[in-house]
């Protein structure tokens, strides 16, 4: 029960935490650019580019939300382990640019790390049977007739 309690609460930080840096890029472009990591932003009209990325975010967080919601934690699984190469690939994207290398480390490599893990302990919980058993024993009823 414990990790079931574990992955939920997992679920909800990262999705809250997405969905707060997405709303952050919608408002606040200009002062939320700089924590991603990046060396140089867009200015100007290309600064709209930003809104893109707070879509994003906060679609992000939506996502395992409606999952979660929805009882669909094997799904919600899968989504947050393949979704571990959008920070990935931020965190590279960083690097390869000359952005800060704490940055992609530590907030990009260890929000991969956090969605994997995630991801894997819904991937591997114990299927709920019927009356909410979490057993492997089979369901046995009786007939009377």
């Amino acid at each position: 029960m414990f990790r079931k309690h574990l992955a939920t609460t997992l679920t909800v930080l990262l999705a809250v935490g997405i969905g707060y840096v997405g709303i952050s890029y919608l408002l606040f472009p200009a002062a939320t650019a700089p924590q991603f990591g990046m060396a140089v932003w867009p200015e100007g009209d290309a600064a709209t580019f930003l809104a893109t990325k707070g879509a994003r975010d906060l679609a992000s967080g939506l996502v395992p939300l409606a999952l979660l919601l929805t009882g669909q934690r094997r799904a919600l699984g899968w989504v947050l382990t393949l979704w571990a190469v959008v920070p990935l690939t931020d965190a590279a994207l960083i690097l390869s640019t000359g952005g800060s290398v704490v940055t992609a480390l530590a907030v990009h490599g260890l929000t991969a790390l956090a969605l994997v893990v995630t991801g894997v302990l819904l991937l591997t919980e114990k299927p709920v049977h019927a009356a909410g058993r979490s057993d492997d024993r089979p369901l046995v009823t009786s007939r009377r007739g």
